[in-house]
This record gives structure tokens, C-alpha cells and sequence, in this order.
């Protein structure tokens, strides 16, 4: 038994968790890192300890700074989320030797599905289908070579360690191999210390799809139906279902009955996840295990009724699973989108910054629900997943489903920082996905392709004009206090730049002329952020902000911001070739260059990292390499200047250091 619950996590899941073991009488504790002082996983809990520095692996990676916060606040059992420690047998058996009840499996299973090469090993053993590949203990880049040729390609390199994409690459050639090895190796040493890693046959235009299962201390293990997580940038999910429109109740049985198999053959306990890779005739291969809760679990709450958590909670207790198999029924379909603040129409790029707007209770209704880690002032900073919230929608069926989840992703719009809740919405209602013909690296090939869903949307004519008379209202007493009735003004959104006229007519309503098109204009009202005009005879709603020397706009399922163009061109938004500019906030995980380097067009100079992604800084010009601002291991703030270079002929590069 236990009383007093610490979540080891941040964010949504760390919130998410508190909220149902608060429900069922358990205190809890927060911890956190100097980044997430004011979070609202922090504020949230009953307590909470501060643990370190910013960086994970100086905080929520910290065994002991995390064993010595329950210690302080007599907490007696520890829940961790996911990622992070959570699937860490080590740490699992550091909170039994403290005394802490580790709500999770037990250390050995963890081990044995840790491993991916060993996890594969057992799954053979208990005769459930693996992909073929590469499992052996000699790591040399000879020896994957060779056997990479073995299998032939596509192949995926993995990290045995690895988890949530990271320390994977897809590799489709030779000359894509040896770059797979070595990005796939450091990866994992920086994100797991551990450079060890398989290979396997990619199973080319497959689906993912995964079962969970749940097991007890008394022998009951059941499955909670499948999720389809086929929908996916970069091996990593933005979109999960349930049921999977592809699984027919037969497949459903045989894929479950892999799956418990699979936990009972490490003596498993607890909530995990079964990983399968189909291919396109609907045969199920083993991926994986996930010994923790996934950040898809809410689908499956939502068509079978079940809080997840809340077993958890009593499986840890050492009560009997709450349901039987045959007790197990889904109802409906449920869809989950995760919101990442990351610009998909730039290579997903991650971003960070400010939350300006975020007001999710606006978008909930039956069958809507957001479990998020932010609030309106957040700032996201570069040192965690770029996921900062997910929208989970439950219908009658899955067309159903995905009209709730597209008004959702309309009503709760996130404003102060690029984020994909656009392309979600654009996404579910593509026809590859409302048939069902998503792959796990269709997104992917749509990025080379240059699909038009990962094309910016440009802003209709109609957010312009609300941005124009939302800076009209914003300057109107001044104008109107000097006697003036009309100005012009130079708006700008991305690239673009146009001339506006505004002029008032003292009754509340203003004209607006832009490229030849006038429109009438007035303020219903306008309560906080949410802004409710007329525009030419019809009465709508918008989201206006101004925060940063900018207004913030959602309207029509769109969000963009709006700039006033100072008539004083800032130099330093020129963009010059002879300076390679840290894209965003992160870690220097590479430095290719010194001075005195000769460089071609194109070359790699730095790698940045940040919120699990690689972005390298290539040269725009062949020349010569003056400065070198930067080191590896050094944290940098976006637009920092990392490289400075000369122009000059394009010469053969001077060998990588």
C-alpha cells in the first residue's frame, strides 16, 4: 500500500497522472527542473522539489536528485511517466531498494524488453513473428556492413536502447549506410549512453500498429484492443487511433494474443505496449515493447472506458486487474493529435518561445479532450520534446471522429509560437488518411516530394483584414485624439508585405482598402483575446493578440502573425551568407569546421540539437572558414552566430575534423 505518489516527469503526462491520483485520495509530488519552475505540473501537485539545472540529464535524469526529493517529502511510491526514466531498470530497482513502490513492471522485465536485440530474441523464443535483421553482440562498422547487405535494403538502424525514434535512421543505399551508422550511434549515446545497435528490415509501406496489454501480480494479462499509430514524421507519431481502420476482429484476436504472450514471456506486470509493424498484406511483425504508459494511451481509454492510470495505480497496490478479457469491449472510434510547437512547413523544425495565447477549454465539448503541460505565459524552451499538448477525440465512428478532432483543433488554437495544429487538422482530412492508406514514412516522402499539405498556408484575404482592424482599434485613440480619420500602414505576414488603408467614419465602423479590395469593418466586442467583428455584413469570431510587437490572429482554422514594417530596415534580419546561424535554442552535438577550412556550397559546418531533432547549418557559399564561435557540448541561443565565413571559389572541402 501506499499513500503519497512522485511523478518523475514533466508536462502533459506528469499532470495527467496527478489528476487521477488525486481522484482516487493519493497525494502527490512534483519535481522539477530550473526550465520548469512555473509550469503547470508544479503547481498542480500537492508538492514539489526542485531537482537541477535545465537540462534533463541534469535533472529529471538524475536518479538521485529524484530518490532524494521522495525522500524529503516521505513520498512511498513513484509513477514516471514516460520517457525519461521510465523505462530504466536500474532506476526501477534504485525505488525498491529505497522502499519506493515503482509504478511500473518489474526491473527484469524492463531488461529483457529494454534490450531491442535481446526483446527480439525472447519474442522468437515465445514464437511471435519478428522482422528479419541483425541482432549480434560484434557492433564494428565491418560487421553491420556486411550484414546490411545480408538483408538487403530498405533496413532501419536502431539503437537497442532506443525509444520514441530516437537512435534510428532508415537507410535505402549504400551511400546512406555508413552516415545511418554514425548518426544512429551518437544519438544514442547522448540520449541513452548506450551506442549499441541493430538492424532490421524495413517492412517498406508498412502500418504501426500496436496492442496494450495489461498484467497483474496473480497471472491475469489482458489486451485493450490496438492503436494505429501508422501516421508518422520521422519515426515519430503525430497522429494515433483507435480501432485501427485496417484490423479486422480476427487480426485483432491474433495480434492480442501475440502480445500477451509476449508479456508473459518476461514476467511482466503493469501497462505496456506491444509494437507490430504490418505490411501491406495485413501480416503483423514484433517491433517492440514499451514497458510504460504511451502518450497514445487515451484513445484507448476513450472506446473501452478504462482509466489507465488508474490501473496502474491498483496493479502497483497489488490488486487483480479490474476487467477481464472477455469483460473488455470497444465502443466508438478515438483519435488523439499531438501538438507540437514545430513549423511543418520548414522540415518540422521545433520551436521555442512564448505562449501568447492558449485558452484549450474553448474547444471542449462531449467527446473533446486536451491533456496539456502549458499554459497562456509558458515559455518552451529547447530542452525537452517539442509535444506540449494532445487533442483526443471520441465519436460514434471514425468520420465522426475526425470532424470532432478538426473543430477541436480550430477552437483551440495556439498563438506565440509555430506549432502543427494546422497541419493536423489538413492531415486527417487528407484522402490518404481518410482511407486508410497511410505508411509510416508516407510524410516523410511527402517531404521530398513537396507535397502541398506541408506547404505554409498563405493568409486569406480575410485575416488580413481582421489584423488590419485589430491594429486599427490598437491605435484608434490616437488618431482620433490628433483629428485624423485615415492612415496607411505597411503589414507584414512571412515573406509578405502589404499596403493598408484604414480610415474611421467616428461611428464604429472602418474601412479598409488593401490591393484594390475595400471591406467594411466593426468591433462587436472583444473579451480578452477572443474578438467578435463584423466584416462585410457577416458577424464572426477571431483570436487577436499583440504581444512582442505583433498581433497574433486565429481565424478560419488559421493562425498567423501580423507585423507592422518599421520604415528602419533591421540589418540584422538580412540574411547573409557569410554567417551560419544557430537555427534555434540547443545543444552543439557537432563541429565539422575550424578556420582556415575550405568549404564548398552545401557543406555540413555544425549540428545543432534540440527538442530531439538533429539540424545541421550548412554553408550557403563555397569559401573559407574564418571563425568558429562554438564547441561541442555548448548550449546556444537561436540566431547565434556559429560560423563566419569568406567568400571564394568553390574548392574541394578541407577534411571534417
Amino acid at each position: 500500500m501506499f499513500s503519497k505518489i512522485l511523478i518523475a516527469n514533466r508536462g502533459e503526462i506528469a499532470c495527467r497522472v496527478i489528476r487521477t491520483a488525486r481522484k482516487l485520495g493519493y497525494q502527490t509530488v512534483a519535481v522539477y527542473s530550473d526550465a520548469d519552475r512555473d509550469a503547470p505540473h508544479v503547481a498542480l501537485a500537492d508538492e514539489a522539489v526542485h531537482i537541477g539545472p535545465s537540462p534533463a540529464a541534469e535533472s529529471y535524469l538524475k536518479v538521485d536528485a529524484i530518490l532524494e526529493a521522495a525522500r524529503k517529502t516521505g513520498a512511498d511510491a513513484l509513477h514516471p511517466g514516460y520517457g525519461f526514466l521510465s523505462e530504466n531498470a536500474a532506476f526501477a530497482k534504485a525505488c525498491a531498494d529505497e522502499g519506493v513502490v515503482f509504478i511500473g513492471p518489474p526491473p527484469d522485465a524492463i531488461t529483457a524488453m529494454g534490450d531491442k536485440a535481446l526483446a527480439k530474441q525472447r519474442m522468437l523464443q515465445a514464437g511471435v513473428p519478428c522482422a528479419p535483421g541483425y541482432l549480434g553482440a560484434d557492433q564494428s562498422d565491418a560487421v553491420l556492413t556486411q550484414e546490411a547487405h545480408r538483408l538487403g535494403y530498405p533496413l532501419l538502424v536502431k539503437a537497442v536502447a532506443g525509444g520514441g525514434g530516437r537512435g534510428m535512421r532508415l537507410v535505402r543505399n549504400d551511400a546512406e549506410l555508413q552516415p545511418g551508422l554514425d548518426g544512429a550511434r551518437r544519438e544514442a549515446i547522448s540520449a541513452f549512453g548506450d551506442g549499441t545497435l541493430m538492424l532490421e528490415r524495413l517492412i517498406d509501406n508498412g502500418r504501426h500498429i500496436e496492442i496494450q496489454v495489461f498484467a497483474d501480480a496473480h497471472g491475469n494479462a489482458v489486451y485493450l484492443g490496438e492503436r494505429d499509430c501508422t501516421a508518422q514524421r520521422r519515426r515519430q507519431k503525430v497522429i494515433e487511433e483507435a480501432p485501427s481502420p485496417v484490423v479486422s476482429p480476427a487480426m485483432r484476436e491474433a495480434m492480442g494474443r501475440d502480445a500477451v504472450a509476449a508479456a508473459l514471456a518476461v514476467g511482466y506486470r503493469g501497462a505496456g505496449t506491444v509494437e507490430f509493424i504490418v505490411d501491406e498484406h495485413l501480416k503483423h511483425y514484433f517491433l517492440e515493447m514499451n514497458t510504460r504508459l504511451q502518450v497514445e494511451h487515451p484513445v484507448t481509454e476513450c472506446i473501452t472506458g478504462f482509466d489507465l492510470v488508474e490501473w496502474q495505480l491498483q496493479v502497483a497496490a497489488g490488486e487483480p486487474l479490474p476487467a477481464r478479457q472477455e469483460d473488455i469491449r470497444l465502443s466508438g472510434h478515438a483519435i488523439e493529435a499531438r501538438l507540437y510547437v514545430e513549423d511543418p512547413y520548414t522540415g518540422f523544425a521545433p520551436q521555442t518561445g512564448t505562449v501568447v495565447y492558449w485558452q484549450p477549454e474553448r474547444a471542449l465539448q462531449p467527446g473533446v479532450r486536451i491533456d496539456d503541460g502549458i499554459r497562456q505565459g509558458s515559455v518552451v524552451s529547447p530542452f525537452y520534446d517539442p509535444m506540449v499538448a494532445k487533442v483526443i477525440v471520441h465519436g460514434r465512428d471514425r468520420s465522426d471522429a475526425i470532424r470532432r478532432l478538426r473543430a477541436a483543433l480550430v477552437n483551440a488554437p495556439l498563438l506565440g509560437l509555430k506549432n502543427n495544429g494546422r497541419f493536423l487538422s489538413d492531415l486527417v482530412d487528407h484522402p490518404a488518411f481518410r482511407e486508410a492508406r497511410m505508411t509510416t514514412t508516407l510524410i516523410d516522402q511527402w517531404l521530398e516530394q513537396g507535397e502541398p499539405l506541408l506547404q505554409a498556408p498563405v493568409p486569406s484575404m480575410a485575416a488580413w483584414q481582421v489584423a488590419a482592424l485589430a491594429l486599427a482599434q490598437q491605435q484608434g485613440s490616437s488618431w482620433r485624439a490628433n483629428s485624423v480619420s485615415a492612415f496607411s500602414v505597411r503589414l507584414k505576414c512571412g515573406e509578405v508585405v502589404r499596403t493598408v488603408r484604414i480610415s474611421s467614419d467616428g461611428q464604429g465602423w472602418t474601412t479598409i482598402t488593401m490591393d484594390g479590395v475595400t471591406a467594411q469593418a466593426r468591433v462587436i466586442a472583444w473579451q480578452g483575446a477572443v474578438l467578435r467583428l463584423e466584416l462585410d455584413g457577416v458577424a464572426q469570431s477571431a483570436i487577436a493578440v499583440f504581444a512582442a510587437g505583433a498581433w497574433h490572429v486565429a481565424h478560419a482554422g488559421y493562425s498567423h502573425m501580423f507585423s507592422e514594417v518599421s520604415a528602419f530596415p533591421d540589418a540584422n534580419a538580412l540574411k547573409d551568407a557569410s554567417r551560419a546561424l544557430s537555427p534555434v535554442a540547443g545543444k552543439v552535438t557537432q563541429v565539422l569546421v575550424a578556420p582556415g577550412d575550405a568549404v564548398r556550397e552545401g557543406q555540413q559546418l555544425v549540428c545543432v540539437e534540440a527538442m530531439k531533432m538533429e539540424m545541421w547549418l550548412c554553408a550557403e557559399q563555397a569559401g573559407q572558414v574564418q571563425a568558429v564561435h562554438t564547441r561541442t557540448g555548448e548550449q546556444v541561443e537561436a540566431g547565434a552566430v556559429l560560423v563566419e565565413l569568406s567568400p571564394g571559389a568553390d574548392v574541394a572541402p578541407t577534411e571534417t575534423h
